[in-house]
């Protein structure tokens, strides 16, 4: 008992860290087994005859941590709706990716616009070396282990579109095999 009560005394003593990083860094946990990861939140402002409009624009990424992964934008005139909206759009938007062992199955590159990522895959203890909009598509879909590198425009909704195309094209071995008509062993 006096164990518990110096525990829950330890907790309440914390301060609350004000890092972006920490804040961010854990996916929320949807009640259908979803990883839900807010990626950036915009305010964007019209301005009308009467003067300005406040809106919200949020970009959102879903996952289950198995291989499918979708990203979703929402607009709303507050946080909450558009978020809500966002991750609707996530959910319909679920694609699979090729996930091997905790990594990808091959070198790719993601293009979108004027962004490129190049993707390798990494050995088992290296973990996830991607900047945040990346890190978050990539955490979600279940990869452990990447190493990444972004060209050309780090705009969030940007970057993780092409990260979403960079992993759309991945093929498995077993895929590739089936295409030629062969076994995965000769290839």
């Amino acid at each position: 008992m006096a164990e518990e009560v110096k525990d829950i005394k330890k907790e309440e003593n914390k301060k609350p860290q004000n890092n972006r990083r920490e804040r961010n860094s854990k996916p929320v946990r949807v009640d259908d087994g979803m990883d839900k990861r807010l990626v950036h939140v915009r305010r964007v402002t019209k301005v009308v005859k009467g003067g300005r409009t406040m809106r919200f624009s949020a970009l959102v990424v879903l996952g289950d941590g198995k291989g499918n992964v979708g990203m979703g934008i929402g607009k709303a005139g507050e946080v909450p709706n558009a978020i809500d909206k966002a991750s609707v759009v996530a959910k319909k938007a679920m694609r699979k990716v090729a996930v091997v062992n905790g990594t990808i199955p091959h070198e790719v590159v993601g293009k979108y616009g004027s962004t490129n990522i190049l993707m390798l895959p990494a050995e088992e203890g290296h973990g996830v070396i991607a900047g945040g909009a990346a890190r978050a598509v990539l955490e979600v879909a279940g990869v452990k282990n990447i190493v990444t590198k972004i060209h050309g425009s780090t705009n969030r909704i940007n970057v993780v579109r092409a990260t979403m195309n960079g992993l759309l094209a991945l093929k498995t071995r077993e895929e590739i095999a089936a295409r030629r008509g062969k076994k995965p062993e000769e290839i």
